[in-house]
This record gives C-alpha cells, sequence and structure tokens, in this order.
C-alpha cells in the first residue's frame, strides 16, 4: 500500500471490496483514538453490510484505501459496532468541531480531515481542511478555507465532544432515509435527540418512518409537543398512525388535536381499523382520478418525486369526490397500460376492472396472497359503499408480515453469509 492521503468525507459511502473483487459493504464512518503528543491514530472503519448493521472493521484488516473504494481481506467481524471509550468517529463526532490555531491567528471549523499512512504502515489524522470565521457581514458569505496540520491547533473541547448538530445534519444530507434512520440510530443517546431537535420535519419524518416502532415512539416523546405534531404532519398517514398506534389513547389524542386538522382527519380515519386488516395497512392518499381524466395528466401526476415508487404503479378511478373516501370506484389503470396508448386518451376507456378491490376489513393474510397471486405492487381498499378508501401496498404488508426486529438484524441467524465471512471466532473485536 503506498503512502496517500485520503479525505474522510469523501470516503464515506465508498465500497469495500474483498480481494476477489465481490463487494462487502460501504464506509460509513472512521474510528480513531486520541494520543497525548501525536496525531490521532485510526484504529478502523464503519462498514455497513448487507442488512444494513453497521459493523468494526480493524485497519490491519484494510489492504488499500482509495477516494473511490477500500479493499479489505474479507474477513471481518459481523457483530453491530458499539464505539468503545476512547474512540472518536470523524464524521460523527469530529467535522464540524471549532479548532484553536497555536500561532495565535484565530480559530476555525474542522470541514474536512485526512487521514495519512505513515511510513510504519499505521494511519494517522494528517491535515485538517479547515474554515476561518467570515469576514463579510453578508448573510450569503462563508468564511475562507485553509489546510493546517493537526499539530497546528489545539481544542478548547475535551476529546470525543460532539460537533454542532448542524454540522452533523450537513453531513448527512445525502444519505437515503433507511441510511439516515440506521446512522441516527448509531449516535450517543444525547447525541440523537439532538440531532433529531435540528433536523427538518421531513427528513426526520423519513427517517422515523424507517426505524423500529419503539425508536419512533422514544423520539417523538423526546419531542415537544407542537414538534411532534409538525413530523406526525410530514409522516405519511398509514407511518402516523402505526406510531400513533403505540401510544395510549390519550396521548395519541393530544398530538392528534396539535396536527393539521385535514392530516389529522386522514389519520384518525386509519386508527379505525385493526392494525392486521387492509384498513389498518393502506395508505389514505393513493392518485385519484376521474374518468374523464387523460393519459398524459396521470403520467404527470406519477412523475411527482416525493410519490412512492409502489403507488405511483397505478391510479383509481372513481366517480366524484376524488378524495378518499371517493365515490364509487370503478376500476384501476397501470403504469404500464398507460403507456401503450397516447397521452390524449381518456382513462375511462382503458380501465381494468378486472381486478377486485378489497374490503377494508380484510386480513393482512389475505392481502399479501392477492398481491402474490396477481404480481401486483398495491391493491384499491374499499369500504361497504364500494368507495375507495385507499390502497394497501406490498411494502406495507412487508412491514406486517416481517419480525418486529427485521430492522435491527441482531439475530445471529440473520447475519448475511454470501459476503461476508463469519469468522468472528478468530477475529479480535478491536486489533
Amino acid at each position: 500500500m503506498s503512502t496517500q492521503r485520503v479525505f474522510v468525507a469523501r470516503l464515506s459511502g465508498c465500497s469495500v471490496f474483498d480481494p476477489a473483487g465481490d463487494r462487502l459493504g460501504k464506509v460509513r464512518d472512521v474510528v480513531v483514538i486520541y494520543r497525548k503528543d501525536d496525531p490521532p491514530r485510526v484504529v478502523g472503519l464503519v462498514v455497513e453490510i448487507p442488512g444494513r448493521r453497521h459493523v468494526f472493521m480493524s485497519i490491519g484488516r484494510v489492504t488499500s484505501i482509495a477516494t473511490g473504494q477500500v479493499i479489505a481481506t474479507g474477513l471481518i467481524n459481523v457483530r453491530r459496532f458499539q464505539q468503545r471509550g476512547g474512540e472518536v468517529r470523524v464524521m460523527a463526532e469530529l467535522l464540524g468541531r471549532r479548532v484553536y490555531f497555536k500561532d495565535g491567528s484565530g480559530h476555525g471549523v474542522i470541514e474536512d480531515v485526512a487521514i495519512e499512512r505513515n511510513r510504519a504502515g499505521e494511519w494517522d489524522v494528517g491535515q485538517l481542511f479547515l474554515r476561518r470565521p467570515k469576514t463579510s457581514a453578508s448573510p450569503f458569505a462563508k468564511g475562507p478555507t485553509t489546510f493546517a496540520h493537526w499539530s497546528e491547533v489545539r481544542e478548547r473541547q475535551t476529546p470525543g465532544e460532539a460537533q454542532s448538530a448542524e454540522q452533523l445534519i450537513a453531513t448527512y444530507s445525502d444519505l437515503k432515509p433507511a441510511d439516515l434512520a440506521n446512522t441516527l440510530l448509531d449516535l450517543p443517546e444525547e447525541r440523537l435527540i439532538e440531532v433529531a431537535e435540528e433536523l427538518p420535519d421531513d427528513r426526520l419524518a423519513d427517517a422515523l418512518e424507517e426505524m423500529p416502532e419503539d425508536e419512533q415512539v422514544h423520539i417523538l416523546e423526546a419531542l415537544g409537543d407542537e414538534r411532534a405534531a409538525d413530523i406526525l404532519d410530514a409522516m405519511e398517514p398509514d407511518d402516523a398512525a402505526d406510531l400513533l398506534g403505540q401510544l395510549s389513547e390519550e396521548r395519541s389524542e393530544e398530538l392528534l388535536e396539535l396536527m393539521e386538522p385535514e392530516e389529522a382527519e386522514d389519520v384518525r380515519a386509519l386508527l379505525k381499523y385493526g392494525p392486521d386488516t387492509a384498513g389498518g395497512l393502506m395508505t389514505s392518499e393513493p392518485i385519484v382520478l376521474s374518468a374523464d381524466a387523460t393519459v398524459a395528466e396521470a403520467l404527470a401526476l406519477i412523475r411527482r418525486h416525493e410519490l412512492h415508487p409502489a403507488l405511483a404503479a397505478a391510479v383509481f378511478v372513481t366517480l366524484p369526490p376524488y378524495e378518499t373516501p371517493t365515490g364509487r370506484l370503478l376500476g384501476t389503470v397501470h403504469f404500464q397500460r398507460m403507456l401503450r396508448y397516447p397521452p390524449h386518451e381518456r382513462l375511462g376507456t382503458i380501465i381494468d376492472d378486472t381486478l377486485e378491490p378489497v374490503p377494508a376489513t380484510a386480513s393482512a393474510t389475505e392481502v399479501a396472497r392477492l398481491l402474490a397471486s396477481y404480481n401486483l405492487v398495491s391493491l384499491p381498499v374499499v369500504d361497504q359503499a364500494h368507495r375507495l378508501v385507499g390502497a394497501v401496498s406490498v411494502d406495507d404488508v412487508l412491514d406486517y408480515l416481517l419480525p418486529d426486529d427485521w430492522r435491527s438484524h441482531d439475530a445471529d441467524d440473520e447475519q448475511p453469509q454470501e459476503t461476508v465471512p463469519t469468522t468472528t471466532a478468530s477475529i479480535p473485536r478491536r486489533r
């Protein structure tokens, strides 16, 4: 391995491969330990392996580090990463920290950290990419940047003190909701709540939807009532209903009263159904159009980036009104069918009326059977008057059918076997 310098912010998210070229996972953080008179020493990487489990990979198992990829021996411990005393995570704790120049020229904020391999073959923290305070009063101005070696700065904070929540949020801005959820749950308790308080409503709502229900409740209860209601407003109605269903009726009603009336109404409608029924699993916001709407109009609606892919696979045609509960359901028009017709074609002429909707009282097992039997990704859900009240998608059913702890993947029999050799008995936890 040649002498090189790698910046951690660019390394985050890079794939980790074994010598044969098989992908083991992706880098999520770099773990360092402080030393008295020398720069912090890199002891390993936090790697996300299949199943979204974060594990520790000793730096001794790494044979090559580059900006685009990491090559390892392929032998890693698949136990969930637990940060030990004295260890500092560069991405989660070091970026955003204020340091002071020893020459008395002021301070700067760490925006990136370079790790370098020394002559002994060990990886240390090398240069820091710093941003000095801005010199302009303009709200859009930024301070100048500079590089400094670790030996040229000092910290007033104690080693391991966390960075600002704002900097951490900026670091995680490109993470997908599921990855953001796992990253948040890896933070220490106080940091988790601090970052949750600073995250935008929609980002926190997306992350909560990807967390186990007990973690959702814990975070929601740590927020103020007004903020908790805002988060529930930003969540999908079915996810918000599931979360509120974990609370006491009194607490649930308190939060519903603080929510936007329209959002609260949708959630209340879902709470009327049992959690193991189509009504309890469905979303109350499918795409609903009239028979006179055109293919072009339907395609424009399903192009919306915020729309879940499963819900974008079909539109439902009903009589007025066109918000759930709608008028009588006329049928479904699938995305692929729309592509076979000209943009001006009316939806009423291409309805698929062979697909029977499911009643809101249908069991989750029956919904799963229908989705599997007809290779569908969603089903319309109707009430006794054949009015459309929502749609249940395959991901809703999977969430219900999988074990309650499927997101954590802590059981030994759920450890991935194909790409990560399970040689935990012979590999020390930190070496």
